[in-house]
């Protein structure tokens, strides 16, 4: 019987955000502002370091690119220093969301392995078993090498009803019960409290954003979503990898908007969208005030200030508050 076929993997490490939610919290633990994937929160580690590790579970590092913005330099040249990351990076001139990012890294990739399957990381996140996590990545990979056209999503089994994650509902089986991919039947990002408690009862997932999906797929949702992006990054495909990359990339930078990947790209072309369920495996998203909080207490790391703790409460109130009557109502 003929082996089932298997696509190169490749990987886009996210690591060019912001943080911008954690600066005050950052400030008052580090000393100074900084995005949170450069911070040493608990142990030897930082979430960028972390998730470079998981990666390379599944993924040869070679083929790992990582996505940073020029104005981190001071935090990130140091630490892929003294870890020797092997793999390229792609470093943008400005921070312009997620969307940008992994069309970015994504025409980087196809210069290298244009057959690939990629994974996309984002590099804040806390995973407290990175065998059984890369185990659901690996799955997520076989399902794309079986379906091409799919995408496949990362969905958490969640703890409570969070209405700061992005939240999903699943549909029917992507081909038999056996495989546990499921089709994407709506996306709720960020909800207000009480939609997030109707999701949670209804027993829908939080959206980890952790992609998988054929590298050819990716740029073709870019292409149908987002056209005049797709086709500004296309204009300097041949200068990638060479000495003009650096002055094109800027310009590039400089006149478009930002756009998020999940809002503006996922959302808007559902169709082969599907989620893979990822299940008893502690799991967070680090850029929420709160989150590091309870982790910080969660680990039996160094406790932070009492009034870091309060500021927390405070930042997750107000974001909250901020939001009530903007999301949709859950109706099922």
């Amino acid at each position: 019987m003929a082996e089932p076929f298997r696509s190169e993997r490749t990987a886009v490490i996210l690591a060019g955000g912001d943080s911008a939610r954690l600066g005050a919290l950052t400030r008052e633990i580090f000393g100074e502002e900084m995005p949170g994937q450069f911070c040493r929160l608990w142990g030897k580690h930082t979430p960028l370091e972390q998730t470079l590790r998981r990666a390379a579970l599944v993924i040869d590092p070679s083929r790992t690119l990582t996505v940073l913005t020029a104005q981190h330099a001071r935090w990130y040249e140091p630490l892929l220093s003294s870890i020797g990351a092997a793999g390229p990076a792609a470093v943008q001139p400005l921070n312009r969301g997620t969307a940008p990012a992994i069309l970015y890294a994504l025409m980087r990739l196809k210069k290298i392995a244009p057959d690939s399957a990629v994974a996309l990381f984002p590099s804040g996140h806390f995973v407290a078993d990175d065998q059984t996590f890369m185990s659901h990545v690996e799955a997520a990979f076989g399902a794309v090498d079986a379906r091409p056209e799919a995408t496949v999503l990362l969905g958490i089994e969640p703890t409570d009803p969070d209405p700061d994650y992005g939240w999903i509902e699943a549909g029917q089986f992507l081909t038999n019960q056996r495989e546990a991919v499921r089709h994407v039947l709506h996306f709720w990002e960020r909800p207000a409290p009480k939609v997030a408690q109707c999701l949670y009862s209804m027993g829908c997932l939080w959206n980890s954003f952790l992609t998988v999906a054929r590298l050819s797929t990716l740029l073709g949702l870019f292409l149908i979503t987002l056209p005049c992006l797709s086709k500004t990054f296309t204009a300097i495909e041949s200068e990638l990898g060479t000495s003009s990359e650096q002055t094109r990339v800027q310009r590039l930078y400089s006149r478009i908007w930002p756009s998020d990947f999940s809002r503006e790209v996922l959302a808007r072309c559902p169709i082969n969208l599907a989620m893979l369920q990822v299940s008893r495996v502690e799991w967070s998203d680090l850029g929420e005030p709160q989150r590091v909080i309870r982790l910080f207490a969660g680990r039996g790391a160094v406790q932070p200030p009492r009034d870091v703790v309060r500021f927390a409460q405070q930042a997750t109130r107000t974001f909250r508050e901020s939001r009530l009557g903007s999301a949709g109502v859950c109706n099922k």
